[in-house]
């Protein structure tokens, strides 16, 4: 089976490649409409999926993830909207010039060829990667978790239907519907037919691939992320962006995890941030740095457990550390993060400057909620991805990190000497 799809999508991505924009861009307005028109059937199967979830025990978090509702749905269709009026990075000219032997070179943008996906229960991420795989003229093969079984296939089979509108083969846009986790296996072996693999999901999940994959593995997406208060910060405003940061979602990867407060503001700050985590209804874990002090104010403050500073919570729960110092913040956030999201709120332009120079994420945030890594928030589009390496794509992934590029040499009968 994963032969055939491989090989199906090797063909589509040559047909996706030679494809225009205006062409690309009528593909997705139509994969929006009917989205939009066949609501009712993509609802009605992630029930099912959300209901037997449910049954077999699935986390709060995780439900959050997999649930769609008609006002997502319609977020979801408007993001494919979005990447339509997005420039189109394939045939760019990112550098050339004439060389000395007469060459006149060119490096110019064009599509990876086959992307292959994997993961869990996430709906939303088999439109986004869709989308911004048509749009750079790439084959995709989807593979989503159990929990999102009858989801993905009502949602691949409307893009597929639009897809035949405009006379693109199915090949383009693949879901393996087999929940086998031995096709996962057999999937990351496919180094003949897919040119980039990405994993969206948990450790283990990424680990997996990194150490069985023979195709090239982007991996990010796990957010153990911290937000730094400093000494020279006003605590109504800090308590404003820690709020939305940890609850505005909490089931995102770049929701606030860890909150490091610098020692010499704890006397003001701690009442007013206990009175405020207690009427939002998060829950505080904390060292024995500042578990006392916590406790006067809160009492159901709960001691952090090991291996806790290097989890993602995921849920209304929020570790609290103090430190004594930026280094001291930087050091925390070294040792535990996964260099996806960390920020500090301060009014000194040092300490700022510090702290983005000192801390090596994929994305650092200065007075601002770590809840902006987002490829929408940052102008990108849909993502594909979150990377948290350092080589091709790092941070959230739009239409330039789905490209490579090529060399193109223009001669006159030039003859290398």
């Amino acid at each position: 089976m994963l032969e055939m799809m491989g090989k199906a999508a090797r063909a589509a991505s040559y047909q996706l490649s030679t494809l225009s924009t205006a062409q690309k861009n009528q593909v997705l307005l139509t994969i929006a409409s009917r989205l939009e028109e066949e609501s009712a059937v993509i609802l009605e199967a992630n029930a099912l999926d959300v209901a037997t979830a449910r049954e077999n025990g699935m986390g709060e978090a995780l439900l959050d993830r997999l649930t769609l509702t008609p006002e997502r749905l319609k977020g979801i269709a408007d993001d494919v909207r979005q990447v339509c009026r997005l420039a189109d990075p394939v045939g760019q000219l990112i550098d050339g010039g004439l060389l000395d032997s007469g060459l006149r070179i060119e490096r110019r943008r064009v599509p990876l060829g086959v992307v292959g996906v994997i993961y869990e229960a996430r709906p939303n991420v088999t439109v986004d990667v869709a989308s911004l795989c048509l749009k750079t003229g790439n084959a995709v093969i989807l593979r989503g978790g159990k929990e999102t079984c009858k989801t993905n296939a009502a949602t691949v089979s409307v893009i597929q239907n639009a897809l035949a509108l405009h006379g693109i083969p199915a090949g383009a846009i693949q879901a393996i519907d087999n929940p086998d986790r031995q096709l996962v296996a057999e999937m990351l072996k496919m180094d003949r037919y897919i040119d980039m693999l990405i994993p969206r999901g948990g450790a283990g999940l990424h680990k997996l691939c990194r150490e069985q994959s023979t195709i090239p593995v982007i991996t990010g997406g796990i957010g153990v992320c911290h937000l730094f208060v400093d000494e020279t910060m006003e605590t109504e405003a800090a308590l404003e962006v820690i709020v939305n940061a940890k609850k505005q979602r909490p089931s995102a990867c770049n929701s606030l995890e860890t909150l490091l407060i610098h020692e010499n503001i704890m006397a003001e700050f701690l009442p007013r941030f206990c009175q405020r985590m207690s009427r939002e209804g998060i829950s505080l874990h904390a060292d024995e740095n500042i578990i006392a002090e916590l406790r006067r104010y809160q009492a159901d403050v709960l001691p952090v457990a090991a291996g806790e500073y290097d989890d993602e919570w995921l849920s209304l729960d929020l570790n609290v550390k103090a430190v004594a110092s930026l280094d001291d913040a930087v050091a925390h956030i070294r040792e535990h993060g996964t260099q996806h999201s960390d920020g500090i709120l301060s009014r000194s332009l040092k300490n700022a400057q510090d702290f983005i120079n000192k801390v090596d994420s994929s994305a650092v945030y200065v007075n601002a909620s770590t809840r902006f890594t987002d490829g929408a928030q940052f102008g990108l589009g849909a993502e594909v991805a979150v990377s948290t390496q350092k080589l091709h794509a790092r941070g959230p992934m739009g239409l330039e990190a789905l490209t490579t590029y090529k060399w193109v040499a223009w001669g006159e009968d030039t003859l290398r000497k």
